[in-house]
């Protein structure tokens, strides 16, 4: 079939994005599922910093490429064996496609599934095929991207990169589950595992930063320190639940002095070195560093490593917040629907396919938290 889609064929490019357009919007091919697939409609898709760091160059992948990885949309075709969705079931994906049968699958941790993490690096589903291609007689193979591509109106995925929901959710807010609640809440209950009287600090706030600080509010953290370099989203935190904030670059003894000597936990969201030793040096002796950020490849953390002995702190990675995602991401929408987990409070803009250019110029000049494509035309 052929559908509207978001293209990347060339990164670093300058911005601004809305002038030098990296995502080109055009007719591709896209096939049907093929065994273990499914054909989505796509409702909403979200921009995420991943997305940009492939735009940027930061995070190189194979182009070109249809990128959108946080989706939400409607079953509308099975391929053959997938036997547990029908037509019309609502759907989350997610970004590794687990196997269920390498090591870390069976050990419990899909966000580390083998298959699946080399699947995405070649930029094809999880089975290695590629169902997009460019339209017209030379038919080249598009790549995708993190086993979504839903920067488009359609997405064939393999059914292990779906959730399926509840269908009385907003299929707008469903989408932010995929990803930024996902990474977020996760890293606060499932790497952090804070508890009810916790401090904790918040190191990075974009969407997956404020879905982490909406996470430890639930969790019952007695103190949530949020930290940026935006002044607009310290505010946005503090409307959101943070007790204290602080501007990135002030000085750590400040933030040490005013939290008793430290806290127990830092959650790291910026993807960047300085955020990285901030979160390192503001936890107290036995607390617990906490890493989702995606720094380029060639990032090293220089730290004092007699801390790790003698203050017995701890650094931990966080991967797809750590998640199983046909437990967690009911969980998180059941809290949402009770009203402990505001996450719709994380929407700041919508944008059409056409103006996604535009939507990426917002989010890398900090004017969003979570935007997305909810028009595809």
């Amino acid at each position: 079939m052929e559908i509207r889609a978001a293209v990347l064929e060339e990164s670093e490019l300058p911005a601004p994005y809305s002038q030098s357009k990296p995502l080109k919007v055009r007719q591709v091919e896209l096939a049907g599922p093929g065994q273990g697939e499914v054909l989505v409609r796509i409702v909403a898709a979200g921009l995420c910093h991943s997305d940009l760091s492939v735009i940027d160059g930061s995070r190189p992948r194979p182009l070109p490429m249809v990128l959108g990885h946080e989706a939400a949309g409607v079953v509308e075709e099975l391929g053959p064996g997938v036997t547990d969705l029908v037509v019309g079931d609502h759907v989350v994906c997610v970004f590794v496609p687990s196997c269920g049968t390498c090591e870390y699958c069976c050990e419990g941790r899909p966000a580390l599934c083998r298959p699946g993490a080399a699947a995405n690096g070649r930029g094809a589903l999880l089975s290695g095929a590629r169902r997009l291609s460019s339209c017209g007689c030379d038919q080249n193979h598009l790549n995708h991207h993190l086993g979504v591509s839903a920067f488009a109106q359609y997405a064939t995925v393999a059914r292990q990169s779906l959730v399926k929901i509840d269908r009385e959710l907003d299929l707008k807010f469903a989408a932010l589950f995929g990803c930024a609640v996902l990474t977020g809440v996760g890293a606060v209950l499932n790497s952090a595992h804070i508890r009810a009287g916790d401090t904790v600090a918040i190191i990075g706030l974009g969407g997956v930063g404020m879905a982490a600080l909406l996470g430890a509010r639930a969790a019952g953290a007695e103190r949530i320190v949020a930290i940026d370099i935006s002044e607009p989203k310290l505010q946005w935190a503090r409307e959101l639940g943070a007790t204290d904030v602080f501007l990135a670059g002030e000085d750590v003894d400040e933030v040490r002095d005013a939290t008793n000597g430290g806290l127990d936990h830092a959650l790291e969201f910026a993807g960047s070195l300085p955020a990285l030793q901030l979160g390192y040096r503001i936890i107290r002796r036995g607390g617990t560093l906490v890493t989702a950020g995606l720094p380029p490849p060639t990032t090293v953390l220089p730290i004092p490593a007699v801390g790790l002995v003698a203050d017995e702190k701890a650094i931990r990675g966080s991967y797809l917040g750590s998640c199983v995602p046909s437990r967690d991401i009911p969980r998180y929408i059941r809290l949402f629907q009770r009203g402990l987990l505001p996450v719709d409070r994380l929407l700041t803009s919508e944008f059409s396919l056409e103006d996604i250019n535009t939507g990426f110029d917002q989010l890398r000049e900090a004017k969003l938290l979570r935007g997305l494509v909810t028009r595809f035309g």
